[in-house]
């Protein structure tokens, strides 16, 4: 059974931030898969054997998910354990009041030859669900500006390759608060992946969602043309993990009412269960793997976590 609060597992993340040694590079984070070593065997906290499966499981689901973000156990552990120090007055309290809107730029990445356009109706068509689904988060977005480039090497950049760096530096507009998105015929078979709001102040330009433009809305990279890849990525970028992160174990997510699930869901297998503790799987979370149309929530715990990490850094 998860933690009854964030603070418990953040305590230990940050003890656990203090010996595991990192030999990851800035702006590879949402690269690497979880590491099956004795420092993810200890994050996850369990008391049995399970726990390496579990972790088997997560790392096997990273390898062939739809998604490129997938932190290391180290990696974790620091983000949790800076996020506690930056909030170490005490737990979040819930906003209160409108927010103001999340500024959002597209740079829409085509290649040479003008090939990989997305158009203005997808733009609004995306923005629009952005906010039909984070409606009840506490959180909405406004268009701030769409540009359009022919790079046919940025127009293929695989997660944390040169060409997403260049492309990033060149584009990248507004401050931490600002949400910029990348689109583009992005390699390395995946759909999108993002930066966490912990990573922002040591590569501010590196911040933001990048996602095939296949994935947006109208798109036809069926059954994930629906955009609900932006809807996933956006929750990385407001600090969520995978629903299946850490697989089992008492840690998961750090959100306290997605039901553990030992692996991602694809399809929408409804009823599938793959944990001991209470509830099955959240395979209509957003972030889960499965079809876009099998997609409908997030959690009450996940909004708040996403108010205390936007509240926190941007």
């Amino acid at each position: 059974m998860k933690t009854t609060t964030l603070w418990c597992t953040i305590l230990g993340a940050c003890a656990l931030a203090c010996d595991v040694s990192d030999d990851s590079t800035p702006g590879e984070a949402q690269d690497v898969v979880l590491d099956l070593d004795e420092d993810a065997r200890d994050i996850c906290e369990m008391d049995d054997d399970a726990c390496v499966e579990d972790l088997a499981a997560a790392e096997e689901a990273a390898l062939h998910g739809r998604c490129g973000v997938h932190p290391s156990a180290f990696e974790i552990a620091a983000m949790e354990a800076d996020f506690l120090h930056r909030f170490a007055a005490g737990p979040s309290q819930k906003i209160e009041g409108t927010r103001a809107a999340i500024p959002v730029w597209f740079h829409v990445i085509r290649n040479n030859s003008g090939q990989g356009n997305v158009s203005d109706q997808q733009i609004n068509a995306q923005l629009n669900l952005l906010n039909s689904t984070y409606a009840g988060t506490g959180f909405s977005f406004a268009l701030a500006g769409v540009d359009r480039t022919n790079n046919t090497s940025w127009y293929t950049m695989a997660s944390g390759s040169s060409a997403e760096v260049q492309a990033k530096n060149a584009l990248r507009q507004g401050g931490k608060e600002t949400l910029n998105i990348y689109t583009g015929n992005i390699g390395q078979g995946l759909l999108g992946w993002a930066t966490f709001p912990s990573q922002y102040n040591s590569n501010p330009k590196y911040d933001g969602v990048v996602l095939l433009n296949a994935s947006m809305p109208g798109g036809n990279a069926v059954p994930y043309n629906l955009g609900m890849t932006g809807v996933h990525e956006v929750g990385h970028w407001m600090g969520l993990y995978h629903t299946f992160q850490g697989g089992c174990s008492k840690q998961g997510d750090l959100v306290d009412d997605t039901p553990a699930e030992k692996s991602a869901a694809f399809g929408c297998p409804v009823g599938r269960n793959t944990c001991p503790a209470a509830g099955d799987d959240p395979i209509r979370n957003y972030m889960d793997y499965t079809d876009d149309a099998c997609m409908n929530n997030f959690t009450a715990g996940q909004a708040s976590r996403m108010q205390a990490q936007v509240s926190t850094y941007r």
